[in-house]
């Protein structure tokens, strides 16, 4: 799948909304995790919607729940196409969800995207992961088939860099996601969201690699390495 194809797809919106099929899915995930456009759009999204909830849920409170009717999305709004609602908003409640996400979506910190878990991810249980040398236990994480999870790790450079990649590889060495990780966050905790489905019981590994944009043939270099196993939990 390529931007063109999410663009046509509405990929962002469903896939937020979990309206995609698992093959489309799939798809989907291997393309956002190397775009750094779709991966701030479905951090955008998923907090606008996380911050529309509570809004809308003042607003019951105060005001007379009505039938709803069905509102279709103006022709080129492919993200707005979730605001289909399930009760009538006021007027006033409608209007405020317009500027959150007007907010939310040219916030400076979303848009540069450099910061892994700048913006709000569901998932349902955190591990923290040790920094493991020769020798040491890996850190072990039991999650259910298709749960999504949350690694907390102290992210410590061997070398000091002005950005950095990170990738999450399995047994074999295959790259299954990877992320952006600002020269800012050196010698901090980080929190890396693990989509639903994306790894299997096994053993995989957090690698991270150094970059200086200024260098004309930059070669990335290992920083860090955090290995850790995926056990099965009913």
């Amino acid at each position: 799948m390529d931007h063109s194809d999410v663009v046509r797809l509405q990929a962002v919106e469903k896939y937020v909304l979990g309206e995609l099929p698992a093959d489309t899915r799939d798809e989907f995930e291997e393309h956002y995790f190397d775009c750094s456009e779709c991966a701030t759009d479905v951090r955008a999204l998923t907090t606008f919607m996380a911050t529309s909830r509570e809004i809308l849920a003042e607003g019951v409170r105060s005001k007379t729940v009505e039938t709803a009717r069905s509102v279709e999305p103006a022709a080129g709004r492919g993200w707005l196409a979730w605001f289909r609602p399930v009760i009538a908003v006021p007027a006033m409640a409608a209007l405020a969800l317009v500027i959150v996400f007007q907010n939310f979506v040219t916030i400076p910190d979303l848009k540069r995207g450099s910061e892994v878990g700048s913006a709000a991810q569901a998932f349902e249980s955190s591990f923290h992961l040790q920094g493991a040398t020769r020798g040491d236990r890996a850190s072990k994480v039991a999650v259910a088939p298709r749960e999504s999870f949350a690694l907390d790790f102290d992210f410590t450079p061997a070398v000091t860099y002005q950005s950095y990649t990170g990738k999450l590889v399995d047994g074999t060495g295959t790259a299954l996601m990877s992320f952006p990780v600002g020269g800012e966050m050196a010698n901090k905790e980080i929190h890396l969201v693990v989509a639903g489905g994306k790894v299997q019981p096994g053993k995989y590994e957090l690698v991270f690699l150094g970059e200086n944009g200024s260098d004309k043939n930059p070669v990335p270099r290992e920083v860090q390495r955090i290995p850790f196993i995926v056990e099965s939990r009913p």
